[in-house]
């Protein structure tokens, strides 16, 4: 999505729900046309969800189970993930030597993200696109080329006072709920965040007493802490 020309957003989001749909996709979501620039308006919104309904419906794409199937080119450039992700997951895997068998990738994205190493090949992958941007290498209409004129378009603008009226709710439910029962459950996610218990259904039992997702949230980051990246260069 880009803020410039916005409306150019509508056909990038069709060619992308219509690729999720050529590739198999499980499930789809289509984004506003307005989303660089805020929350989508009930306009953008709708024309989203006409994008998926044109696709399944005038399309054709769905009357078989892979349109693609045979593609040599599509086949080529499945190999060619696999054999880029397959060399993505031997480096990871390398950050854990020591990890047993079976748990080297896993045990080394771990290693890696503390590292930084994950946070910089995000970063390089951006910083090289942007570079390819700048200099016009990749073109990204109305932005680096088939620039005109802007044309403002209606945004969604969120009335400040709704932050007020839900603070009030949250208030409101905080005094009425039954506090021992609270208390309890809250507790009983933080003891099994610090043992091998499962979560969710100690969440499940604070949602019901009451307790908000900030609440159950602290309950966590007091046994988990709060990750932090790192800046890496």
């Amino acid at each position: 999505m880009t803020a410039q020309q916005p409306e150019n957003n509508i056909a990038r989001t069709t060619l992308q729900a219509l690729a999720a749909v050529l590739g198999g996709t499980q499930s789809l979501h289509t984004n506003g046309f307005d989303e660089a620039l805020a929350l989508p308006t009930e306009r953008a919104a709708r024309i989203a969800l006409r994008t998926q309904q044109v696709i399944a419906h005038e399309s054709g794409v769905v009357e078989t189970v892979d349109p693609l199937a045979g593609s040599y080119y599509v086949e080529s450039l499945t190999n060619e993930i696999e054999r880029r992700a397959r060399v993505y997951l031997a480096t990871i895997a390398g950050f854990a030597p020591a990890a047993r068998d079976g748990a080297g990738v896993g045990m080394g994205m771990l290693r890696a993200i503390e590292q930084g190493y994950v946070q910089r090949e995000i970063q390089n992958a951006a910083y090289a696109y942007q570079r390819a941007v700048d200099a016009g290498e990749a073109i990204v209409v109305g932005v680096n080329e088939f620039v005109s004129e802007e044309v403002a378009v209606p945004i969604q603008r969120i009335d400040e006072d709704l932050e007020r009226r839900q603070v009030e709710r949250v208030r409101a439910v905080r005094a009425r709920r039954d506090r021992a029962r609270w208390e309890a459950a809250v507790r009983a996610v933080e003891e099994a965040a610090r043992s091998e218990a499962n979560l969710m259904p100690r969440i499940l039992e604070a949602v019901e007493a009451m307790a908000t997702v900030g609440e159950i949230a602290d309950a966590l980051r007091g046994v988990f802490g709060e990750y932090r990246e790192s800046v890496v260069v």
